[in-house]
């Protein structure tokens, strides 16, 4: 009975058919697709090497010992230049778009899109610029800070005896440390209506 069975085992025209053949064409489509699919990968990962050419001349003008801004395409899948720890390049699924990625804590944003390369390299550039000037005001806000501190600690050392003029010493170092609290509050706040503008506002 089984041998009849396998005898059977033909087409209309004659041709048996085979699973070894049938393995061998799903294998030789598949490694077709993954071609495709390589070919696709690099062609994201050239675009993206396109456009960090483009911005060499921004990279090269932040500090060689500054860390925080990556500025380069990372061989992942898909492909994407990483701009700092949060924010990247990836190409969109039309293969010819840019787009310029936040991830925060309200999700992942899209800052820029568009096919033009020179368009998309202006928003990177105005990206770091606004990093860049974000982080000065946040390091002069810190220094004012701990000038004030300073000078409210060396102050509460050279005071006098404290049976004479310890309520003295106490309403300035109150109002020292007050000054230090809002000073750092506005800071925080100046800080947080940029982030806001900057990711809640629509462009």
């Amino acid at each position: 009975m089984a041998g009849g069975e396998a005898g059977d085992n033909k087409v209309g025209d004659g041709k048996v058919r085979r699973l070894s053949d049938a393995v061998r064409r799903m294998r030789i489509a598949e490694s077709e697709r993954a071609d495709a699919y390589a070919d696709l990968h690099e062609g994201d990962r050239a675009r993206l090497a396109l456009l960090a050419e483009e911005l060499q001349g921004v990279f090269a003008e932040l500090p060689t010992d500054d860390a925080y801004f990556i500025c380069e395409v990372a061989g992942s899948t898909p492909p994407r230049l990483w701009i700092d720890p949060t924010t990247h390049v990836v190409m969109a699924r039309d293969r010819r778009s840019y787009r310029l990625l936040k991830d925060t804590r309200l999700g992942r944003l899209t800052l820029h899109e568009s096919a033009d390369l020179d368009s998309t390299a202006d928003a990177v550039t105005d990206y770091i610029a606004e990093r860049v000037v974000e982080r000065e005001r946040s390091l002069e806000s810190d220094a004012l800070v701990e000038k004030l501190r300073t000078a409210a600690l060396d102050r509460r050392e050279t005071t006098g005896n404290p049976a004479t003029d310890g309520r003295a010493t106490d309403r300035g170092s109150a109002f020292i440390w007050a000054l230090i609290i809002f000073l750092a509050g506005f800071a925080v706040g100046a800080l947080g209506l940029v982030a806001y503008a900057w990711f809640m506002v629509p462009g």
